[in-house]
C-alpha cells in the first residue's frame, strides 16, 4: 500500500467539514517522483466507492484503529484533480483534528492507494517521472507532512456544538429569558389605576421585546 499527501482547506458546519484536493494533475513530480494522470481514480471511485461515496477519513492512515476513523468523504475527479468533501463524525478525536485544521496547525492530508497501472514518462523539461495511470484508493487521511505540495485545502468549516449538554443549556437559557419577559409583563400591570375603558389608549407595542420572543421561539430545541 502506498500513500500520497497534499494540502487542504477547512469549513465549519454540522460537526465540521473539510474539503480540498487529494491529488492534482500538475506535471510536477512529488517527493516520490510520481505524477497522477487525469482519470487514474475513475475506476476505483466507481467500483470500490459507488461513484465516490463514503470514503473513510482517517487520522494518519491508522486503518486498524477505530478511534482514528474521524469522518466520511465523497470524492470526484474534476479538471484540477481529485476533489473531496469530508464530514467529521463528532468524536473527540475528530473534534481535536478539526480544531487543528481550523487554527492551521494541520494543513495537509494524504490518501492510501494501490497501483493498478503506471509507467515512465518524460516531462517537458526533460525530467523523467513515474506516471500513475490507474489507482485503487482506500482512504483519505489527515496528516502532518504532505508528499505532494500541490494538493491544497479549498475550505474548512467548524461544526456547531450540538451535544445533549449544550441542548440542556440552551433550554435553560430560553426558560430564564421567558421568565424575565413574563415578569416584565406582570410588573407592567401592578399598582396602576384602572383606566376608563372609553378613554384607555391601547398599550404601545415593544418591537425589541417582540423580536426577542420570536427569536426565543425559533431557538427552542
Amino acid at each position: 500500500m502506498n500513500y500520497k499527501t497534499i494540502g487542504i482547506q477547512y469549513k465549519d458546519e454540522g460537526n465540521g467539514s473539510i474539503e480540498g484536493y487529494a491529488s492534482t494533475w500538475v506535471k510536477e513530480p512529488d517527493s516520490y517522483g510520481d505524477i497522477c494522470r487525469e482519470g487514474c481514480f475513475k475506476n476505483s471511485l466507481e467500483n470500490r466507492w459507488n461513484g465516490g461515496k463514503n470514503i473513510p477519513l482517517l487520522w494518519a492512515h491508522k486503518m486498524d484503529d477505530l478511534d482514528a476513523y474521524v469522518g466520511t468523504a465523497t470524492a470526484q475527479e474534476d479538471e484540477t484533480g481529485l476533489f473531496f468533501h469530508a464530514d467529521f463524525n463528532g468524536s473527540p478525536e475528530a473534534e481535536k483534528i478539526r480544531g487543528l485544521y481550523k487554527n492551521k496547525t494541520l494543513t495537509s492530508f494524504s490518501f492510501a492507494y494501490d497501483v493498478i497501472d503506471e509507467g515512465t514518462v518524460t516531462l517537458e523539461d526533460g525530467r523523467k517521472a513515474n506516471e500513475l495511470r490507474e489507482l485503487d484508493i482506500f482512504e483519505i487521511s489527515c496528516v502532518l507532512v504532505p508528499a505532494n505540495g500541490t494538493a491544497t485545502v479549498t475550505d474548512v468549516k467548524a461544526g456547531r456544538r450540538n451535544s445533549a449538554k449544550d441542548a440542556d443549556a440552551i433550554r435553560q437559557a430560553i426558560s430564564l429569558l421567558q421568565s424575565v419577559l413574563d415578569e416584565e409583563d406582570s410588573d407592567d400591570g401592578e399598582d396602576k389605576p384602572e383606566a376608563n375603558e372609553a378613554s384607555e389608549e391601547p398599550k404601545a407595542s415593544n418591537p425589541e421585546k417582540e423580536d426577542l420572543l420570536a427569536y426565543i421561539k425559533n431557538m427552542e430545541v
